[in-house]
């Protein structure tokens, strides 16, 4: 990586926890985007071309996520169910949100989700896009299977991913031990997970049946 590479990723860290910091202060609601250009000493502009809009703030890179998710289940093995690929997903981020700072990860995704009306609709709204790529993929490995019946699906899928998002988000702001609620979530997200294979094996059987 080049040196001009590198220090746009410092100031995208940067303005990141500037911005992280503030939202655990203040709430994200009462924090603007010119907020936090002051608060890191740079102009306005300079956060807008990096953060395009307030809700990337905490939910960056959110175009890579659901890329990450569709590529998943469009690249999986033929033997293995759209929520098989996307356990290490699901799990990855169990553990990246454990690993936080307890105190400073109030001001990040999860917790400011739980707080925050507007969030929250960010984030119903990233999970529906979510639902309708996984979907789409669906369609493309799986063309038995009726595209509301993929779309359901999916959206279970992405329900499970929100589900563990707000889990962590209120043990962050309850002060629970994540080390604890990170174990008890690897558990139920395997359950829920399990369940969806099962449901995605049923499913594809019945589709693939002769008529």
């Amino acid at each position: 990586m080049g040196l001009r590479e590198r220090k746009k990723l410092e100031m995208r860290q940067r303005l990141a926890d500037v911005a992280a910091q503030l939202f655990m202060d203040r709430g994200y609601d009462a924090v603007a985007m010119s907020d936090v250009a002051r608060a890191a000493g740079v102009a306005d502009q300079t956060v807008y071309n990096y953060f395009p809009t307030k809700p990337n703030l905490v939910l960056d890179r959110a175009d890579d996520m659901l890329e990450r998710s569709r590529r998943a289940v469009l690249e999986r093995d033929p033997d293995t169910t759209p929520a098989e690929a996307l356990s290490t997903q699901v799990h990855g981020d169990i553990d990246h949100f454990a690993a936080r700072d307890a105190v400073f990860a109030r001001g990040e995704f999860p917790a400011q989700s739980v707080v925050s009306d507007s969030l929250r609709r960010y984030a119903l709204e990233f999970r529906y896009d979510q639902a309708g790529a996984i979907a789409a993929a669906i369609g493309q490995t799986d063309p038995d299977v009726p595209a509301l019946v993929a779309r359901a699906h999916a959206s279970a899928l992405t329900t499970v991913m929100q589900a563990v998002t707000d889990r962590i988000g209120a043990a962050i702001l309850s002060g629970a031990d994540l080390a604890a609620t990170a174990r008890e979530l690897h558990v139920d997200a395997d359950v829920a997970l399990t369940d969806a294979s099962d449901t995605f094996r049923s499913t594809t059987a019945r589709f693939s049946e002769p008529a």
